[in-house]
């Protein structure tokens, strides 16, 4: 059995911890997360969790306490947004590079600066080479489930990787919404018990966490994690097939959203994807051939699967959430990476970004109804007049 419940996304993360009950959360509280972590004290404070909450002085701190608890094989999860992402760097690179399957639920906020506490995605598009997996939520409901599936990714001894899970700060994570919420007992089973594989406390077989690694292993270890992150996406899909048949739900690496048929698609992700359904609802009732596919994991990136899923259109439109400095037309990192996908497996399509909503600008259905239309004229001509486009911005 299940339950509805009114939930906004900060507290369907912090239902879904306490259900999984984590050994170690040790995290800081920063704006738009701080409901996160201080719905789960006041769980921990009640004695409904078993959980060693570690308060600390800063986000660097709280990565670190979690790299040294998962290391002694402690489950573990934090939380974070934003700058408080930004101060973990160095010890986001380490919990990857260590193999250690820390969950954290990252809100979206724009990175300073200048000093901004609304959503875009420049903080989680920061650690994107960082060897973390990425999960993408459209709504409290798919945060919490998500975080619920993180668990069991992470873990899997073919990957041993730590998972970021994503929702849009304020939109979702403060936006009060209806949230199926599963038994406790249910989520426990489907998450099972953790056994570390290589516990730092296991004093019969001792090894070293935090070496040295000069150009003697370096390599090698980089070479390992590239094998592990080549081996999520199956661990993805099995874990995704079994959370749906348990909880039916219908999740996949991305979902298509009236797409089978479209002569052009949006690709986007997070909150955004529910405002352009919409969108495409409409357009089709104008007998408008649109489609929508939304993103759910970002890293590893599936290339192939998109590019299957995209193939049969005759434009794209990528709607990004933040901007990739430097790089070709100073694009989005999703329309750099889908163009790559696309190119590599022999999709030729014209292909436009719309760089939107940064700093928390909010898009309009007028808006990406917009980016539709103006996909539908480079389908007709074939001729892409703009590669980036820098959506609403005032010159």
């Amino acid at each position: 059995m299940s339950k509805f419940e009114a939930l906004d996304g900060n507290a369907a993360v912090a239902m879904a911890m306490r259900q999984i009950n984590p050994d170690v959360v040790a995290a800081y509280p920063i704006t738009p997360q701080t409901a996160t972590v201080q719905t789960f004290s006041e769980y921990v404070n009640n004695g409904l969790v078993d959980t060693e909450f570690v308060t600390v002085e800063s986000e660097h701190s709280a990565m670190s306490a979690c790299v040294g608890a998962s290391a002694a094989g402690a489950r573990v999860m934090t939380a974070t947004a934003a700058n408080g992402l930004a101060l973990m760097w160095e010890i986001v690179y380490i919990a990857a590079s260590s193999r250690l399957p820390i969950v954290m639920s990252l809100v979206n906020r724009a990175l300073s600066g200048p000093i901004n506490i609304h959503p875009d995605h420049s903080d989680v598009m920061g650690i994107r080479d960082s060897g973390w997996i990425i999960l993408m939520s459209e709504n409290g409901q798919e945060a919490y489930d998500n975080i619920i599936q993180a668990i069991r990714i992470g873990e899997h001894s073919d990957v041993l990787l730590p998972v970021a899970v994503c929702q849009d700060g304020f939109i979702t994570g403060h936006g009060l919404e209806r949230v199926e919420v599963y038994e406790d007992a249910d989520v426990q089973d489907f998450v099972g018990e953790y056994k570390s594989q290589w516990p730092l406390l296991d004093l019969d077989n001792p090894k070293t966490f935090g070496p040295l690694d000069f150009y003697d292993y370096y390599y090698e270890h980089k070479r390992q994690q590239v094998d592990a992150m080549e081996k999520a996406t199956p661990v993805i899909l099995e874990v995704t097939k079994e959370f749906n048949d348990r909880f039916g739900r219908d999740y996949g690496l991305f979902e298509p959203y009236r797409l089978e048929d479209a002569d052009v698609a949006v690709v986007v992700a997070n909150s955004t994807a529910g405002t352009a359904k919409t969108v495409v609802d409409q357009m089709r009732d104008e007998g408008l051939k649109v489609g929508l596919l939304k993103i759910r994991l970002f890293r590893p990136f599936p290339a192939v699967e998109l590019a299957q899923a995209l193939s049969h259109l005759d434009a794209v439109a990528v709607m990004d959430r933040s901007i990739s400095f430097g790089a070709m037309f100073n694009a989005g990192p999703l329309y750099l990476e889908l163009m790559a996908a696309l190119t590599a497996n022999g999709v030729d399509m014209p292909m436009m970004d719309y760089v939107y909503g940064l700093g928390g600008r909010d898009i309009l259905p007028s808006e990406i109804e917009r980016v539709f239309r103006e996909a539908l004229e480079v389908a007709d001509s074939g001729q892409v007049k703009s590669n980036v486009t820098f959506l609403s911005v005032r010159e």
